[in-house]
């Protein structure tokens, strides 16, 4: 596991509020993977970020062969307007290819995927033929190489299939088995812990009195991180005590490659996530103009990156899918990438200041405009659960009037 170097948050000096570019661009500059590499069959990488370029081992497809059921032969046996060839005794299957070679001015049956037997550059279609006497006939107007398919026309071999740092989706499987890719090596999975702060905060379902809170981002956190394909670690809860966030950081420490804590976060008196890395570790406070958020702890424990989110669920929420969700997936070994909006009609009014970014909890009408939910307070969590995504309103003053085109980015582009 690689550790990040100590100045790799640090902001210029003199910068206090931080746009969320500015923001978003000094972690793509400070961020590299943490991760190991390891070995895997074909099969086991879906979700797994490549390490090491990939390329084609055999031509896809690795021989001629025929896109259809039908019949093959050489084009230049055709002349005039319409075709008659004597059939071939035999045919050309998929896994049983014709042994023989097919002599010029005949033809032979073809079906899917069959390798063209010598003799043949190209194919008509079963619809498009009528057999009388042993014989195929057909409108002789037909394009040589028709209907079939040549060798590498795909892929050749040796040809690029993946880069580092491309996640592996489904169908990669399927081109990477085609070409005879048999393994990949590829990142190990990022541990990420996941640690509550707060005297505060109790676990949730258990009684608590007026003064107490459940711990509504620990759960939240964990299967963002499982959904994200990376491996959620669990640190629990501390309460605001020092010595005790020392003792789960240094557990931590040994256990996974980056932490994400949310509460104690700020400058405060009882921020003591902050202070401990301030005096024991590393620390940078980013005071990021954006709504909801701003203060963004962002240091490292013993080369663990940590990043400080704030305890408020709405503010954590927006906060790790807008920076930490393309962080964590430079950590472990992905290509820097950002959500691409899309530009919907707005269903809502709203005047909007000029200084800081700002993100509403969103969702689509059934005539595909886009609502925000009723309130922009961060303390209705209810409107994360109503929400399907966000509208993200530029730094500039607007005004949002029905109608209007608003940015709107729906969970799934964060992979939510």
């Amino acid at each position: 596991m690689a550790d990040l170097r100590n100045d790799c948050f640090a902001l210029p000096p003199g910068v206090n509020w931080v746009p969320v570019d500015s923001a978003l661009a000094r972690l793509r500059s400070g961020l590299e993977p943490v991760v190991g590499t390891e070995r895997m069959a074909v099969a086991d990488c879906g979700g797994r970020i490549v390490a090491e370029k990939v390329r084609a081992r055999r031509a896809n497809p690795p021989a001629a062969n025929s896109a259809v059921d039908g019949y093959g032969f050489l084009h230049a046996s055709l002349s005039g307007d319409t075709a008659e060839l004597p059939l071939v005794e035999g045919r050309s299957a998929a896994g049983a290819p014709f042994g023989g070679v097919v002599p010029t001015g005949k033809a032979v049956r073809i079906l899917t995927g069959a390798l063209l037997p010598d003799g043949v550059d190209t194919v008509v279609l079963d619809e498009d033929v009528s057999i009388r006497d042993g014989a195929v006939r057909f409108d002789g107007a037909v394009r040589a190489g028709s209907n079939t398919r040549s060798a590498g026309e795909d892929r050749q071999p040796g040809a690029e299939l993946f880069a580092a740092g491309h996640k592996v989706r489904s169908q990669d499987l399927a081109l990477a088995a085609a070409t005879g890719v048999g393994e990949m090596t590829v990142f190990r999975r990022l541990r990420v812990g996941v640690l509550s702060t707060g005297d505060e905060i109790v676990p949730a379902g258990q009684a608590a009195h007026p003064h107490q809170t459940h711990d509504a981002n620990r759960p939240m956190l964990l299967d963002i991180v499982r959904t994200w394909e990376m491996n959620p670690v669990d640190l629990g809860h501390s309460a605001d005590d020092a010595r005790e966030i020392v003792r789960v950081l240094d557990l931590a420490a040994e256990a996974v490659d980056v932490v994400l804590t949310s509460g104690g976060a700020s400058a405060g008196e009882e921020d003591h996530i902050s202070r401990v890395l301030r005096d024991r570790g590393t620390l940078d406070i980013w005071r990021i103009a954006v709504k909801p958020g701003r203060p963004l702890a962002l240091g490292t424990w013993r080369g663990v990156p940590v990043f400080g989110l704030p305890g408020n669920p709405v503010a954590a929420f927006v906060c790790t899918l807008v920076f930490a969700r393309p962080a964590l997936r430079r950590l472990a070994g992905a290509e820097w990438s950002l959500p691409v909006a899309s530009k919907l009609p707005a269903a809502f009014s709203k005047t909007k200041k000029r200084g800081r970014r700002e993100y509403l909890r969103a969702r689509l009408t059934a005539d595909g405009a886009v609502e925000v939910f009723r309130s922009e307070g961060s303390g209705r969590i209810s409107g994360l659960s109503w929400a399907d995504g966000l509208v993200e309103l530029g730094d500039d003053a607007q005004q949002i009037h029905p109608g209007d085109p608003v940015d709107y980015l729906p969970f799934s582009v964060f992979g939510l």
